[in-house]
């Protein structure tokens, strides 16, 4: 049995990255504490800021470290401390130290926070934190030289390499659970398709077969167990047409719409679109084929054929019918009947799409449905 995605965080060891770094310029910016603070203006705020920046140490270990308390306000907090602390360097270093390009009392410590951005915000929050990050040095040094154009850059890629890295991996791991759900629903649907061919497919096909031998009011027998066992097969045989995540699947929810008298044919792989395109447009087909079985006798076919261009859906059904007379559609619109003009005209309009009937007394019918590829599922191919 193939187990489920982890539903950790998938950017927990970057989380983890994150708190290793904090401790070890946590020990840097003690170094330069113990190296510096003869010099200092305020050597006591000095260690003040050095004292908070050790207990915010020890409180972000201990939330950081598990995903239930990776509280966003949290992170801003991070942020915010540190700019505090960074901004106190302008008490506590002397004129000297400032002129030497002393290091901050915060020393690389500051990089941090912009880390935890990224891996909790993603890159839009990595690259914010790391220029608030940056206009803090400036604002401390009294200036934005060469010198702090290079710390803000460092600051703002790095959180945003931490952001992309935290997005990529939330999107791979939702894709995985994605794939391995489609993955248990067809393992569940193969099992059923043996299960339902050893037993009531048989006996469809039983029934069909007899029933077409023995004639007459049999052979509508045969022919409806006919069109129940395609039916069957079609319902068993395709991928599952609503899987979580908003979407379905276009092409094995037009297979199911098959019979006897009904051809459907699609591209080899899946069509997803929103549920709700999906809906109108099976509905829309479900219309024609409808006005087929109304208009065109019990012995006239139709084919659908369903084409991916990538940019836009295109769905043609087509029959064998008689056709339809010129003006017929204008005077049964006339007299309430607007199966055409809401079912199939009015769905595809409302998805921003086209729809184009050819037809003529004795060449049958065809729909030529157009409709556009939404544009997030467009980039997501």
């Amino acid at each position: 049995m193939t187990a489920s995605p982890t539903l950790r965080d998938p950017a927990t060891p970057l989380w983890w990255g994150t708190i290793v770094l904090r401790w070890v310029t946590l020990v840097f910016a003690l170094a330069a504490v113990l190296v510096n603070h003869e010099g200092y203006d305020r050597p006591g705020l000095a260690w003040t800021g050095f004292s908070v920046m050790l207990v915010w140490s020890v409180v972000t270990t201990a939330a950081f470290a598990r995903e239930s308390t990776r509280f966003r306000w949290l992170v801003v907090v991070d942020v915010l401390l540190t700019c505090v602390v960074m901004l106190s360097s302008r008490l506590v270093l002397s004129d000297s130290q400032f002129a030497e390009t002393g290091p901050l009392v915060t020393t690389v410590w500051a990089s941090v926070p912009a880390l935890t951005a990224g891996a909790r915000f993603g890159v839009g929050g990595g690259v914010l934190a790391g220029l608030v990050m940056a206009v803090c040095t400036g604002l401390s040094r009294y200036t934005f030289d060469l010198d702090v154009a290079r710390d803000g850059v460092l600051l703002t890629a790095s959180g945003l390499l931490i952001g992309l890295a935290a997005t990529t991996a939330r999107r791979s791991q939702a894709a995985l659970a994605q794939a391995m759900r489609t993955e248990a629903a067809t393992a569940e649907r193969e099992r059923l398709a043996r299960s339902i061919h050893d037993s009531v497919l048989q006996v469809l096909a039983r029934v069909r077969r007899r029933g077409t031998e023995l004639g007459g009011e049999a052979a509508e027998l045969a022919r409806l167990a006919g069109e129940q066992e395609i039916a069957l097969r079609a319902l068993v045989t395709t991928e599952p047409s609503r899987p979580a995540g908003g979407d379905a699947d276009l092409r094995a929810a037009l297979q199911l719409l098959a019979t006897p008298r009904v051809q459907v044919s699609g591209p080899a792989g899946e069509v997803r679109l929103p549920a709700g395109t999906v809906d109108e447009l099976v509905a829309a087909t479900k219309e024609t084929l409808s006005n087929v079985d109304r208009h065109a006798g019990p012995t006239a076919k139709a084919w659908v054929l369903l084409e991916d261009l990538g940019d836009e859906i295109v769905l043609t059904i087509r029959d064998d019918g008689p056709g339809i007379a010129q003006g017929r559609l204008e005077e049964a619109e006339k007299e309430g009947h607007l199966g055409v003009a809401t079912s199939v005209r009015g769905r595809v309009n409302e998805l921003g799409g086209t729809s184009t009937l050819e037809t003529a007394p004795g060449a049958g019918t065809e729909w030529e449905l157009r409709v556009p590829r939404p544009k997030q599922r467009r980039r997501g191919r």
